[in-house]
């Protein structure tokens, strides 16, 4: 009986262990639970990191060792690596508490005696900007919650005067301004209602302006410079909340549909002790103009404001007298398609001049401009974009900024002097291909340095500028990487598509890890297609690129290509070629994209084409499979904007014109019109919460498609907003019924 009892041991042990070979090399294959159950795959957490000192410090957020749940924040020597706490959590405990504050965001004073704490957040639309705001005084180490008597998240943008004696901030649609010393409160404004908005935006400023923080302290502390919209008359879209109750909720959004009114938007200057404000006086209808922009100039004897028609089409800057509302124009710039806001506009030279960014000569540059408008000197001449500034150093004359002249896939980091004289200077090194951002330092000696690619989660670095030498590592991400790299896949390949005409389109494909070029694939074809993003860039996409992996993995190519229309730096006529006919330039360019794919790779089944993509790229996915049935089988839209005249008035006329100049162009750009020529597979999904992109969307483009008895499939997720997520269990879901239906109507795997 020993022999037997050996060998069944031994049996049982070879079993283990197979199983345990299995399970290692079951590490090699992407599962739904693998990514979005199990979350296998998650990257180190760093920051948020403030600069300080001039850069030769950083503070970042760090786990406690010595509290349960707190974060301490940690002060490190830029140079030397240095480390001390100079914040415990201990600190953070407020009276009566046993835990420490939860750390949604900090701020320093400028003179870093007092640390400001945003938590308890609430979410306002798409981010948390509702919520709580402690003052830690660190030579006191008393702990401090500002608000007075305020409900609990309530308080917005919290920000610390100049002088560092008071905090402003917006409650309930009113300005406030608390002393830090005495914590007196001064109410500013008191007609705050849920029409009259003071300090902050409506919905459609926050959404397609970026607008939120809607209040800006002078200089010397003395005054408050505000946005007041006036909301009244604005359509309110409804949407209903079926599930929290056995009676249904209506759930009102102020929401300016193509079209119709807007909300007024205007500036003013109120003293921060309290009293009238100056309005700034402008001409024209408010609520047919738009102020997305506006800052103090460096006198405190005036602000500045970009002021926009309805159209997007012009833009002027003015200069408003605080005393007087008195205004006067000192730049203005007209154009026949959209102009875009201007994020980076600074003074230098003691408010003598500004820098500005604009497409006049056919690529997006820097210019620096004289207060008085009359000098305007180009400070990045060349046939190239420039992407974003990431620094303006006006104390050595640099900026500092993203480009990419050579491939549009990529961001690397240059400076250009703002004499204009000097040569443009890439930092970035060459074998850092992929896309790097970078938060500089100011006196921008030092930078903390982000880089990732397609194939590869982020490494950060603390590097020196201007040479780009690293310090030292930040966040390696090993773990992360090796779990990436121990997947079965094969690199992603960057490939351009010559669509005729002088154009040339950029894409990647991700091929399944055994790919074999004498059998034909089905492919999965991604996309956006719309001016607010690139899906083309060598940077890590997280969770969507797994997923893609995990379809090649299946047997399955996945394509995308980023058509005329989106960002990317290519000029202004590669960028707004889509004026006017959004849905229609895309639309021609993808098809003939994919029509340029199928004839230049023979392993690619051109029965078995599908395509994908949400919000911007539901729209895209519904336009190609409704235009182009002949090369496209099956669409899966998510959160799809079916019509663009459902759609907001800022973002849709600022593509489309106005409907009155433009109406037989918003009709040929909408899906629904074309809705009747339905031949293959739709999948449509949709939150009947989405304050963005309406429920509604789906439900007319259901009536559209059931008049011509076309059949579909649909999925509707109770009360989720545009990005589906919330609730146990959503994504999860989502990403599965996506999955299967890929899957059952565009069969995997090569033939």
């Amino acid at each position: 009986m020993k022999p037997l009892r050996s060998l069944f041991f031994l049996l049982l042990l070879l079993i283990s262990n197979i199983s345990i070979i299995a399970q290692e090399e079951d590490k090699s294959t992407l599962t739904l639970d693998r990514i979005f159950k199990n979350f296998e795959f998650f990257g180190e957490r760093f920051g948020p990191a403030r600069w300080i000192d001039e850069g030769k410090y950083y503070t970042s957020l760090e786990t406690s060792k010595d509290v349960t749940g707190g974060r301490d924040i940690i002060k490190y020597e830029t140079v030397s690596g240095n480390r001390e706490i100079m914040v415990s959590a201990k600190l953070l405990i407020p009276e009566g508490k046993e835990k420490p504050l939860a750390i949604n965001d900090y701020t320093w004073s400028t003179d870093r005696k007092l640390l400001m704490i945003f938590t308890n957040t609430a979410r306002v639309w798409r981010y948390n900007t509702k919520g709580d705001y402690w003052v830690l005084n660190l030579e006191t180490n008393e702990l401090k919650k500002l608000g007075g008597e305020a409900k609990p998240s309530t308080l917005m943008f919290a920000k610390y005067s100049p002088d560092n004696k008071k905090v402003g901030y917006v409650r309930e649609h009113n300005i406030y301004v608390e002393n830090l010393s005495d914590g007196k409160i001064t109410q500013l404004t008191f007609d705050g209602s849920e029409t009259t908005i003071n300090g902050t935006f409506d919905w459609v400023y926050e959404e397609e302006f970026d607008c939120r923080d809607g209040f800006r302290w002078s200089p010397d502390s003395k005054q408050i410079a505000y946005w007041q919209l006036d909301a009244s008359g604005i359509g309110v879209f409804n949407m209903i909340n079926n599930t929290d109750s056995v009676y249904s909720r209506i759930i009102p959004v102020q929401y300016p549909k193509v079209g119709t009114q807007n909300s007024s938007a205007k500036v003013g200057v109120i003293n921060s002790e309290g009293g009238e404000t100056v309005w700034m006086k402008v001409d024209g209808d408010p609520r047919n103009n738009y102020i997305p922009r506006m800052g103090w100039h460096d006198s405190s004897n005036e602000i500045w404001f970009q002021y926009f028609n309805r159209a997007q089409t012009k833009v002027e800057i003015f200069l408003g007298d605080i005393k007087t509302g008195d205004i006067k124009p000192i730049l203005k710039e007209e154009d026949n398609v959209w102009i875009d806001v201007v994020d980076d506009m600074r003074w230098l030279n003691k408010g003598k001049e500004f820098t500005w960014i604009s497409e006049r000569d056919g690529w997006r540059h820097i210019y620096l401009i004289s207060k008085d408008g009359k000098k305007v000197e180009l400070i990045t001449p060349g046939n190239f974009d420039v992407i974003d500034i990431q620094k303006i150093d006006d104390k050595n004359g640099w900026i500092y900024y993203r480009a990419s002249p050579e491939n549009a896939t990529q961001r690397f980091l240059f400076r250009v002097s703002l004499d204009g004289k000097g040569k443009t200077e890439k930092l970035t090194p060459r074998d850092l291909g992929g896309v790097n951002s970078y938060q500089v330092s100011d006196g921008a000696n030092y930078a903390i340095h982000t880089h990732t690619k397609m194939d590869s989660p982020a490494s950060i670095n603390l590097v020196e500028l201007p040479s780009h030498k690293t310090i030292r590592n930040l966040v390696e991400n090993k773990t992360y990487k090796e779990k990436v790299n121990a997947l079965k896949r094969l690199p992603s390949e960057f490939f351009k598509v010559d669509i005729g005409n002088n154009v040339v389109l950029d894409g990647w494909m991700i091929k399944p890890p055994d790919f074999d070029p004498a059998k034909k694939y089905p492919v999965l074809y991604y996309l956006y297609g719309h001016p607010a993003a690139q899906t083309v860039l060598d940077q890590w996409f997280g969770v969507q690129y797994l997923w893609h992996l995990m379809l090649a993995q299946q047997g399955y190519i996945v394509i995308s290509i980023d058509n005329r229309g989106t960002p990317a730096p290519k000029g202004k006529d590669f960028r707004k070629i889509l004026y006017k006919n959004a849905g229609t330039v895309t639309s021609i360019d993808q098809a003939e994209a994919m029509k340029s794919v199928l004839n230049n790779y023979n392993f690619i089944d051109p029965l078995r084409i599908a395509v994908w993509g949400w919000s911007g790229g539901g729209v895209s996915t519904l336009n190609l499979l409704f235009r182009y049935p002949e090369l496209f089988q099956t669409g899966l839209a998510v959160a799809a904007v079916s019509d663009e005249r459902l759609y907001d008035t800022i973002y849709s006329e600022r593509y489309m014109g106005l409907i009155t100049e433009n109406e037989e162009g918003y009709k040929e750009s909408a899906p629904i019109t074309f809705a009747h020529q339905l031949k293959g597979n739709l999948l449509m999904v949709h939150g009947t919460g989405d304050d963005n992109v309406h429920y509604q969307n789906m439900e007319l483009l259901i009536d559209e498609l059931v008049k011509h008895n076309k059949h579909f499939t649909m999925m509707a997720y109770p009360n989720r907003s545009h990005g589906i997520y919330e609730g146990e269990g959503t994504t999860m879901h989502l990403y599965t019924l996506l999955t299967k239906y890929l899957n059952d109507n565009t069969p995997a795997g090569g033939r």
